[in-house]
């Protein structure tokens, strides 16, 4: 019965992936990781003789251990690809910014205004009237 339970987890958990997936509230590029997960959870669940199989060709003598030594390693392996791509968009983003203020001080000097923060705070104001 819970062999039963976690394959229809699984099944169950693929079909809401699928769903965000096209919904545009989740990313292909994340969507992958989550359904090979979720599979991982059917096939555990519907062929758990599978991983008795493969833990015992790896001569692992409890094969649940198989199954928690994977899901560590995809959890390490998520949580690299998940920093990576954080200090990517760090860097991007500070470009960006980088960008923009050039393109402000060259706007500035284009107009003939004058740089400096006591400007920018008065051109703040007048774009928002108090009121």
């Amino acid at each position: 019965m819970v062999s039963l339970i976690t394959g229809i987890i699984g099944i169950a958990t693929a079909l809401v992936i699928v769903f965000m997936i096209r919904r545009d509230h989740l990313h292909v590029r994340y969507g992958l990781w989550w359904m090979a997960a979720a599979l991982a959870f059917a096939l555990l669940g519907f062929i758990p003789a599978l991983f008795d199989r493969i833990a015992g060709y790896l001569d692992i003598a409890y094969p649940p251990v198989l199954a928690l030594a994977l899901g560590l390693i995809v959890l390490v392996i998520k949580i690299l690809v998940m920093d990576l791509e954080r200090s990517r968009n760090a860097i991007k983003l500070n470009r960006l910014v980088q960008r923009v203020g050039l393109l402000e001080s060259e706007l500035r000097d284009a107009q003939g205004r004058p740089a400096g923060p006591d400007y920018i705070e008065s051109e703040a104001e007048q774009q928002d009237p108090p009121g």
